[in-house]
């Protein structure tokens, strides 16, 4: 992984934010703190946005951060700054001491134990998170251009969008602490989407797609991406409601892939100490299916959450969170982790790169075969609300999708909700799909819930 210069669309050098990081912390020990963290950090990028092949906006962003931490044996203060002076470092540092002066201690509070902190060559780890994308504001707009029109050429039904855009964006950061971490990277995320809007009037239907990667050269084409949005577009004209039922239900993998989001922040540390999570006390019980395992790989490369140390500078590592439904971790922050008595999971910042696997699944089980696995019921293909109580594991989405029939899809359907309770559907997943999809940094296939309440007329 090369070192940002420059001339890739970066104010700073590394070796300059390395400077500011060893100013800061020189700083706070002279003031008197007994230990102390920063991090800074820069951000580039270029947003492009096009409707109906009119040029819509152009957005370039550029930000950067100073952010410090200073400790006082457990009393703690943070602060923060854009500017890079030094006379607004050392005023900074001053406002984290100030503020961890009058702050009450907290048994938790502190640096990550020296131990788990990443080394040098952990830290140096290379997973190629770093391609910057030299396209300009003219190449953008007409990659979005191709990708809208795309969409329009798939059928004459598709006369509207709200629009099809490009986004090249960049950043890198080194951060360092007291106890002797050090550490930094740059990393990128290249994106291209379009929303086609089917149909007219009452009958209206809109859906989108996108295509997100660290490297601009693997991005779909923006052709590919545009008639795959028509298509789905196209497929919800003529929905309709249907009767209230209880039925299997099956989630398209790109919206699985929020299942799993549940799960992680039922079974994090910040859940789990205030208990206000479903499944505190959760560590080595069944709650996933028998036949499921979650795995989790943060030195994935090019992944999109891959990183070599946490957001502490702790060291990352591979692992089975679930293994045959059985919790095996929770994910943990230094802070979260003495709350509970635990030790941190490297985990300050979120999970990293998991993998839903399922023991039953069969390289032909493509979507087809799952919707055949459904026999009769929905396949939920998107998701309204936010009716999700991770205190008592209650769910309640509005959604939309097909109704199947037969393990074939009869019509669309609109306006329903789906209803059940986490922990029992985490334990009714009958089947997850070979259809596997990547969504941020949780990759799962389409996955099949024995029973759920649906809603309709």
């Amino acid at each position: 992984m090369s070192s940002p210069t420059p001339d890739q669309g970066f104010a700073y050098h590394p070796d300059q934010f390395r400077q500011i990081v060893e100013d800061t912390l020189a700083i706070a020990r002279e003031l008197g703190a007994s230990d102390a963290g920063a991090e800074v950090s820069e951000g580039v990028g270029l947003s492009v946005s096009v409707r109906k092949g009119e040029l819509e906006n152009v957005e370039r962003n550029r930000d950067k951060s100073l952010g410090v931490s200073v400790y006082l044996g457990q009393r703690r203060g943070n602060a923060s700054t854009s500017d890079f002076s030094p006379a607004a470092i050392r005023r900074t540092v001053q406002a984290a001491y100030d503020i961890a002066r009058f702050t009450a201690e907290d048994p938790a509070a502190g640096l990550p134990d020296a131990e788990d902190l990443a080394t040098p060559a952990e830290a140096a780890r290379d997973l190629d998170l770093f391609h910057p994308w030299a396209i300009d504001a003219a190449a953008a707009a007409e990659l979005a251009r191709r990708c809208e029109d795309a969409a329009f050429a798939v059928d004459r039904r598709i006369a509207n969008s709200e629009g099809a855009g490009v986004s090249a964006q960049q950043a890198h950061f080194w951060a360092g602490n007291t106890r002797g971490f050090r550490g930094g990277y740059a990393s990128s995320r290249h994106y291209i989407s379009v929303a086609p809007i089917a149909g007219r009037g009452r009958d209206m239907q809109r859906d989108a797609w996108y295509s997100s990667m660290r490297d601009a050269s693997e991005l779909a084409a923006p052709e590919a991406v545009g008639r795959y949005a028509a298509e789905r577009a196209l497929s919800r004209l003529k929905s309709r409601r249907v009767a209230t039922a209880e039925v299997p239900v099956l989630f398209e993998a790109p919206v699985a892939a929020g299942l799993l989001g549940s799960f992680v922040q039922a079974v994090s540390g910040g859940a789990l100490y205030r208990k206000a999570s479903f499944l505190v006390g959760c560590l080595g019980q069944p709650v996933l299916a028998s036949h499921l395992d979650l795995l989790e790989d943060p030195h994935l490369p090019k992944g999109k959450a891959s990183a070599p140390f946490d957001d502490e500078g702790v060291r990352t590592r591979p692992r089975t969170v679930v293994e045959g439904g059985v919790v095996q971790g929770y994910f943990l922050s230094s802070y979260s982790a003495r709350k509970l008595g635990m030790k941190t999971t490297g985990h300050a910042g979120g999970s990293q790169n998991l993998r839903l696997r399922s023991r039953r699944t069969k390289p032909g089980d493509d979507l087809d075969a799952m919707l055949r696995k459904l026999g009769r019921g929905l396949f939920v293909t998107e998701l309204m609300g936010q009716g999700v109580n991770l205190v008592t594991g209650d769910y309640s989405r509005g959604a939309a999708g097909f109704w199947v029939e037969g393990g074939r899809i009869v019509h669309p359907v609109h306006e329903v909700t789906i209803a059940g309770n986490l922990r029992e559907m985490l334990r009714d997943i009958a089947a997850v799909g070979a259809d596997a999809y990547t969504q941020g940094g949780k990759t799962v296939g389409s996955v099949l819930i024995s029973r759920m309440k649906l809603a309709g007329v």
